[in-house]
């Protein structure tokens, strides 16, 4: 126990096994939805889907234990949710590549990314983001929380004249998403331990008597692996047609995973100065799971902005991570346990948690408009356009542009230009895909 507590670190930040534990059950039931969605969306890209779930499974608990043990971050990885489906409906159903091509794609920009993340180049872009685009990020990952876990709950629905607008209220899965929310704040004001999961697990209690959930039993065997593990096709991958392809998810996977770490750190209270102390090491982990999905049959893996709910429920080590970890396993051989867990009873979890990372936006510099425009353009664009990445990409566009147009451009770090010209290309040569 000692040597656990020496190895992460409990008393610098101080947590406990038992708060860590908590934590990374918290996070693991606020992302375990990828369990079931991974698979039905490159399912429909034609992949085996009880492979697909094994894949997922595998990779989000090596990276998960990757990121614990190595780097030492309460920060969990998954199959990213936008990454697989523009795997599945833009690359395979819509461009006509083979899933096998598209895995090939993943794996080619994974490389990329270990290798600038290998020799560093990724560590400068991130102490190259601005102070305001960084508190930005904070801000933006809990509106982006916010827009996923009103809609899972129903109390945001799709509407094809404003786009959303308010659901069924007399639906129970409302009501119950909305007793949820209400418990988590009160538990959480009041001190109690474990209120975000105890609001989760509460929640699916009552789903069993209101909201129409089945149970379904406890263990069952895992699928095989086989029909998707080291099926990648390399060689179509590097085609010239494909290689916007590989741009793609490598521009998305650099600033989605960036953008998350950078964010869930800060709530955790881990930056020292507004930089992250093994960072290098965070950022490999997200990198060799990006190559080992590819091969286990999967699209690009992330860090999760899920692992906010973990940090607020005391996550500060990598011991949370690693209970994620443990827990993926588990969803092997525990899935119809796992499934019971409905969304609307995480959404609660996720939206207290979005609330709370809304304060970053106070230490933003209001008087200068330079500076405030660029970070509520990045803070805005990611819950509108359903991307982290997107709402990075405008962030460092606009910074650049207005520094730019207001004579203030030697302010501006070299890497802020260099990353803003890569967005534009992107862009305007690749279109929004």
């Amino acid at each position: 126990m000692d040597s656990i507590k020496r190895y992460f670190g409990f008393d610098a930040v101080g947590t406990n096994l038992r708060t860590e534990v908590l934590a990374g059950v918290t996070t693991f039931l606020t992302m375990a939805y990828i369990i079931f969605v991974n698979p039905a969306i490159l399912g429909d890209a034609g992949m085996p889907k009880g492979s697909v779930f094994v894949a997922t499974c595998l990779v989000a608990a090596l990276a998960s234990l990757i990121m614990g043990l190595y780097a030492n971050y309460p920060i969990a990885l998954a199959p990213g949710m936008g990454l697989n489906a523009y795997f599945a409906y833009t690359v395979v159903k819509g461009m006509g590549y083979t899933w096998e091509a598209a895995l090939g794609a993943v794996f080619i920009s994974g490389c990329l990314f270990l290798i600038v993340t290998l020799f560093r180049v990724r560590e400068v872009i991130v102490k190259g983001i601005p102070h305001s685009i960084r508190i930005a990020i904070t801000g933006g990952i809990g509106l982006f929380l916010a827009i996923i876990s009103l809609k899972s709950a129903g109390i945001v629905v799709g509407n094809p004249a404003t786009l959303v607008t308010l659901g069924n209220l007399h639906d129970p899965h409302v009501v119950l998403a909305a007793i949820g929310f209400f418990a988590i704040v009160t538990l959480d004001h009041l001190r109690v331990r474990g209120a975000i999961l105890i609001g989760i697990v509460g929640v699916t209690v009552l789903s069993f008597f209101f909201g129409g959930n089945e149970f379904h039993g406890i263990v069952s065997a895992p699928p095989s692996i086989a029909p998707t593990l080291l099926q990648l096709d390399i060689r179509t991958a590097l085609s010239t047609g494909i290689l916007n392809v590989v741009l793609v998810f490598f521009l998305v996977e650099l600033f989605d995973a960036t953008g998350t770490l950078m964010g869930v750190a800060n709530r955790a209270g881990l930056l020292v100065e507004g930089k992250m102390h093994r960072l290098n090491r965070a950022l490999l982990a997200d990198s060799t799971a990006i190559l080992a999905g590819s091969m286990l049959g999967t699209s690009s893996t992330t860090a999760y902005i899920e692992s906010a709910s973990g940090v607020q429920a005391g996550g500060r080590t990598g011991v949370t991570a690693i209970t994620v970890a443990v827990l993926f396993v588990a969803a092997l051989f525990f899935a119809p346990l796992a499934e019971v867990v409905p969304p609307y009873a995480t959404a609660p979890a996720l939206l207290y948690v979005s609330c709370l990372m809304l304060r970053e936006m106070l230490d933003l510099p209001w008087d200068d408009a330079t500076e405030v425009v660029p970070a509520a353009l990045t803070a805005l664009l990611m819950p509108f356009t359903y991307s982290i990445a997107n709402g990075v990409a405008f962030g460092f566009i606009s910074y650049a542009g207005l520094k730019l147009l207001t004579g203030q451009a030697r302010q501006v770090k070299l890497v802020v230009w260099i990353i803003a010209a890569i967005f534009l290309f992107r862009y305007f040569y690749l279109g929004s895909e």
